[in-house]
């Protein structure tokens, strides 16, 4: 389907999804919250697609932050739903079952920097800025940027970014454990390219199982996660992938997955 705001393309069993609003520093206004999170359904859904790439288009910004001019007049009911809408997003993408590669090249303020920490592994050019300036409007942050912030780089880091609304540069928050890699702008998209590829070419369900072990175990006590990780674990065993995996070991050859 045609989108306003997203530019939707594929590479083999990679999916790009590139938010389009460069005028607008790509935004997150309502509309393309909504997008995002149909476009991610239908990723989701698409069985040739096995690993998906976010990023926004233009070299300003990855995502500049939600869309101030739309916000500016929300009533708290408003306000609500967009928080909503956005926290909704934000765990579809999380909740994917694919992983999500986000490709930073410029800034992820606000918004944009919850929409990354939404993806699973966040590549980033070293010109890329990050931080949580909400507090600077007289806001908090309310796509989870409080909890995943939280969660990755832990209380310090999380309160200090979202208290001071400082903007990181991208070392920095490779530092704190927001960003896998930081890279020379010229190398972003091949190293994001070849990232992308590796994780299409792994076995599908097998990083499902993984994504839920690591996102859904984690949130549960240490015992509670070894059991999900068990059960995850003894699931693959029932499936062709694990077969043709370990055949191809066994036989010092390349796996083919079928995602089966």
């Amino acid at each position: 389907m045609a989108y306003r705001n997203l530019e939707i393309a594929n590479r083999g069993a990679v999916r790009t999804i590139t938010v389009n609003r460069p005028d607008k520093l790509n935004a997150l206004n309502r509309e393309t919250l909504n997008e995002l999170t149909l476009a991610f359904a239908q990723a989701a859904q698409d069985d040739a697609v096995r690993a998906v790439v976010l990023t926004g288009a233009g070299e300003k910004a990855f995502v500049a932050g939600a869309d101030i001019a739309e916000m500016n007049g929300y009533t708290p009911v408003q306000a609500q739903g967009f928080s909503r809408a956005g926290q909704r997003l934000m765990s579809g993408i999380e909740r994917l079952g694919k992983p999500v590669v986000a490709r930073i090249q410029g800034f992820a303020l606000g918004g944009g920097m919850e929409l990354a920490m939404a993806c699973h592994l966040r590549v980033a050019s070293e010109k890329a800025k990050f931080g949580q300036p909400e507090i600077n409007l007289g806001l908090i942050p309310g796509f989870g940027g409080t909890q995943r912030l939280l969660r990755l780089a832990g209380r310090s880091a999380a309160l200090e970014l979202c208290l001071t609304g400082a903007t990181v540069n991208a070392q920095r928050a490779y530092e704190l454990g927001v960003v896998n890699r930081v890279v020379a702008p010229e190398a972003l998209d091949e190293t994001v390219d070849a990232l992308a590829d590796q994780l299409a070419a792994a076995a599908p369900l097998a990083a499902a199982g993984i994504l839920d072990a690591v996102l859904q175990g984690g949130e549960a006590s240490l015992d509670q996660g070894l059991e999900f990780e068990t059960q995850g674990f003894a699931l693959v065993f029932s499936t062709e992938d694990m077969r043709e995996g370990t055949s191809a070991f066994l036989e010092k050859r390349k796996a083919q997955f079928k995602g089966r």
